[in-house]
C-alpha cells in the first residue's frame, strides 16, 4: 500500500483554463473529477490529503519555453493586438482566452506541486488531474496546450536531483510536445501509446522517431491501430511498457493520463473501456513500486466525455495510486450533479461493459514486434 498520495487542486485563487463554453476541453472535467473522488470518500487529510497548488514562475516556465512565448501569451491573453498566430493562438485548437499565462502557469504550477511532493518525499504518488498538456511546443501553443506541464515538471525535477525520468503516455494522441522538447536529452525516456498519426492529430509520432544524439533510443512510440479495443491495447503496453522501465530504473515515474481512448469519446477511435483503465492503473502503480523507488507524478489530459467518461476514469488511477478500493456503483449524490452539470444522464457505475473484440490483434502484434526490434537493442533487452 502506498504511504501518501497527494491530489493536486487547480485552486479557487486562479483564472480557469478555459477555452469557452465550445470548446471540448472543458474545466468541468477536472471539477467533476475532484467531487466524484470526495464523494467516494477516498480523500481522508491524512495518508490521502489534498495539497492547492500554486502559479509556476518565469523562471520554472522558462526551462521549457521561450521568453518571446510566454511574452506573446501574457500579452494576448490580456487583450493586446499582435500576430498571435505565430505562437500558434487563433481560432480552431488554440483559442485566445483571457488571462492565458496566468491559467497555463497555474496548470504547470500544479504539475510542479505534484513533483515538489515526490521529490521531497512528503508524497510518494500525486496526481495533477488538471494537467496533462502535452502538445505545447517550446514556442509554440498546440492541441489545447498552451504551456507543456508535465515537461516543465520534468525538467524541474532533472534540476533538482532527480537522475533519470520515465515518462508514459497513455493518450490517444502522441505526446509529441513533450518528445520534442526532450529529443536529445538521455536522461528522459518517453513511452508514448497512441492511434497512429496517420490517422489522428498530431500526425506524429512513428516508431522511427528514436531520439537523437545520445539519446537515441529513448524515445519510444507505439502508433496503434484505430479500433485497437481493451485486449490488443492492454497486450501492447503490457509488452512494451513494463520492461522498457523496468530496465530504466528512473528515479521517478511521470504519467500522462489522457481518457479519450474512450469508445465514447468524439474525437478518436481507439475503443477502450474504463476497464482497460483500471488494469493499466493496477500496471502503472506496480512500476512505481518496482522501478522507480515508489515515486510517481501522474497528470490528467485528454478526455472529451468530460461528465460521462473522464471523472471515472480518473477516480480508478487515483484510487489506485492511494491504494482504496471504492465501489462500482457511483455515489448517487455525485450523479446528481454531474447529470444537473452535463443536462443528461451519466453511467451509474465505473465499470462497463466489454466491447466486442475489434479484430485488430494481428496489426497490433506487427507494432509491437516493431517497436521490440527498433527499441530493444538500445536498451539490452
Amino acid at each position: 500500500m502506498s504511504e501518501r498520495a497527494e491530489l493536486i487542486w487547480y485552486g479557487d485563487d486562479a483564472p480557469w483554463y478555459d477555452h469557452g463554453p465550445e470548446h471540448p476541453l472543458r474545466p468541468a472535467r477536472v471539477i467533476l473529477t475532484r467531487e466524484l473522488i470526495k464523494a467516494y470518500g477516498i480523500l481522508d487529510g491524512r495518508r490521502v490529503a489534498e495539497t492547492v497548488a500554486r502559479d509556476a514562475t518565469d523562471e520554472e516556465i522558462g526551462l521549457v519555453h521561450g521568453e518571446r512565448f510566454m511574452d506573446a501569451t501574457k500579452r494576448a491573453g490580456h487583450g493586446e493586438p499582435g500576430p498571435w498566430g505565430e505562437f500558434g493562438y487563433g481560432p480552431g485548437d488554440n483559442p485566445i482566452f483571457p488571462n492565458m499565462h496566468e491559467a497555463a502557469a497555474r496548470v504547470a504550477g500544479a504539475s510542479l506541486a505534484a513533483a515538489e511532493a515526490i521529490l521531497t518525499r512528503r508524497a510518494e504518488h500525486a496526481f495533477n488531474p488538471a494537467g496533462g498538456l502535452h502538445h505545447a511546443m517550446p514556442e509554440r501553443a498546440s492541441g489545447f496546450c498552451v504551456y507543456d506541464d508535465p515537461a516543465v515538471a520534468i525538467a524541474w525535477m532533472l534540476a533538482h536531483g532527480a537522475e533519470r525520468i520515465a515518462y508514459v503516455d497513455v493518450d490517444v494522441h502522441h505526446g509529441d510536445g513533450v518528445q520534442t522538447i526532450f529529443y536529445r536529452e538521455p536522461r528522459v525516456l518517453t513511452i508514448s501509446l497512441h492511434q497512429s498519426g496517420r490517422t489522428l492529430f498530431p500526425g506524429t509520432g512513428d516508431i522511427e522517431e528514436l531520439g537523437a544524439g545520445d539519446a537515441k533510443g529513448t524515445k519510444v512510440n507505439v502508433p496503434l491501430p484505430p479500433h485497437t479495443g481493451d485486449d490488443a491495447w492492454l497486450r501492447a503496453f503490457e509488452e512494451i511498457v513494463p520492461p522498457l522501465v523496468a530496465s530504466w530504473k528512473p528515479t521517478v515515474l511521470v504519467t500522462q493520463l489522457g481518457c479519450d481512448t474512450h469508445h465514447s469519446d468524439p474525437l478518436a477511435m481507439l475503443e477502450l473501456t474504463t476497464n482497460a483503465y483500471r488494469r493499466t492503473a493496477s500496471l502503472l502503480h506496480d512500476l512505481a513500486h518496482g522501478a522507480a523507488g515508489g515515486r510517481w507524478v501522474a497528470t490528467g489530459g485528454g478526455g472529451y466525455q468530460w461528465a460521462r467518461v473522464v471523472p471515472r476514469a480518473w477516480t480508478i488511477y487515483f484510487a489506485e495510486m492511494a491504494g482504496v478500493e471504492v465501489p462500482d456503483h457511483i455515489p448517487e449524490a455525485w450523479m446528481e450533479i454531474a447529470e444537473r452539470e452535463a443536462g443528461s444522464a451519466v453511467p451509474e457505475t465505473l465499470s462497463e461493459p466489454p466491447l466486442p473484440t475489434s479484430g485488430r490483434n494481428e496489426a497490433v502484434n506487427e507494432v509491437v514486434a516493431a517497436v521490440k526490434h527498433t527499441i530493444w537493442p538500445y536498451h539490452g533487452l
